[in-house]
């Protein structure tokens, strides 16, 4: 166990979602300051000492309604600076939400490389590791940073959920495209642990002609089963509708949904309303804010995360085992 205090500070809109954290740890957040000016410039620092401490910090990388992804990231990055001026024993970034995590290799000639540059800017204001929920690409997370990565899955939280809604039913997990095929598969797992049999398993392949897109083939059985598509995020819900379009085509009995980050951009609340889905889970690592009122309450489930940060971070401060937590989420409920 670290011998040393732990603080948590939570900055911005992700204030309430840090309280949760901090009810689950037993204690309270760690006081600071946030100032904005005229000239749009701000200022954050700590209000008590983080001298010889195990200091984290919370902040969810979003676009809401009043700050963008990238003024959130520079007011991060500038408390995380302050906060290492202040010699705390460890210090270590804990982002919900990773942003820019879709761009980790070049497709293009000179196309920019982000998740790597991500990673240098925390760096460089001298983080000691950095902790963040499903990104997109695990491999390519944990290869850009030079500083321990903690990874975390909220899978157990949405079997433990799914196994609620779909009862005793047969379930087929689905991946929206073959990239996708580990992250179902991970999910099969869990469901295998909690229900006791191997559910099936099947991904959308696209067709390819001279590097034509003409349409996506369904592999693996779906018939009379309640398939269960997985994936990291969504933004627009059109991968979403197409995955579940196939799956009913296939005979599906029912279709369900988990993603972590619901970013839900565009016209997603009337492309989900549309949707042949019965019910769509997502994480609150983004709140579900630009989805109609109507469409959250009759098809989406909010699936809390603060018990799972929570327990990673009590487990990181006492030197525990990280890779018991699906285990220890999967078993209750």
């Amino acid at each position: 166990m670290s011998g040393a205090e732990l603080a948590l500070f939570a900055l911005g809109a992700t204030r309430e979602y840090g309280q949760q954290i901090a009810a689950y740890l037993g204690g309270e957040l760690a006081r600071h300051e946030e100032r904005a000016f005229e000239d749009g410039e701000h200022k954050s620092r700590p209000l008590e000492s983080v001298r010889g401490r195990d200091v984290y910090v919370l902040h969810s990388l979003y676009q809401d309604a009043s700050e963008g992804v990238n003024d959130k990231l520079v007011r991060l990055l500038f408390f995380l600076g302050a906060l290492k001026d202040a010699q705390p024993n460890t210090l270590t970034a804990v982002m919900p939400y990773l942003p820019y995590a879709r761009k980790d290799r070049r497709t293009k000639s000179r196309d920019p490389v982000t998740t790597r540059y991500l990673a240098q800017l925390l760096e460089a204001v001298g983080v000691d590791r950095v902790m963040a929920v499903d990104v997109h690409n695990i491999a390519a997370f944990e290869n850009a940073f030079r500083v321990p990565v903690v990874h975390l899955e909220a899978g157990a939280l949405f079997v433990r959920a799914l196994c609620r809604q779909a009862g005793d039913s047969e379930v087929v997990v689905v991946s929206p495209d073959a990239g996708g095929y580990k992250r179902a598969e991970r999910l099969r797992e869990l469901l295998a642990k909690r229900r006791g049999r191997l559910p099936g398993i099947a991904f959308l392949e696209k067709k390819r002609s001279d590097d034509v897109v003409s349409g996506e083939a369904l592999v693996g059985e779906v018939s009379g089963r309640i398939a269960v598509i997985v994936d990291d995020l969504i933004s627009t819900g059109g991968t979403l509708v197409k995955a579940t379009m196939a799956c009913r085509e296939a005979g599906a009995s029912a279709v369900y949904a988990a993603a972590t980050h619901g970013l839900f951009t565009g016209a997603a609340s009337r492309v989900l309303a549309q949707a042949p889905l019965e019910r769509l889970f997502v994480a609150d690592t983004v709140p579900p804010f630009r989805l109609d009122t109507e469409v959250l309450q009759n098809r989406v489930t909010v699936v809390p995360t603060a018990p799972l940060l929570g327990e990673a971070i009590r487990r990181l401060h006492r030197n525990g085992s990280l890779s018991e937590l699906p285990t220890v989420f999967l078993d209750q409920g």
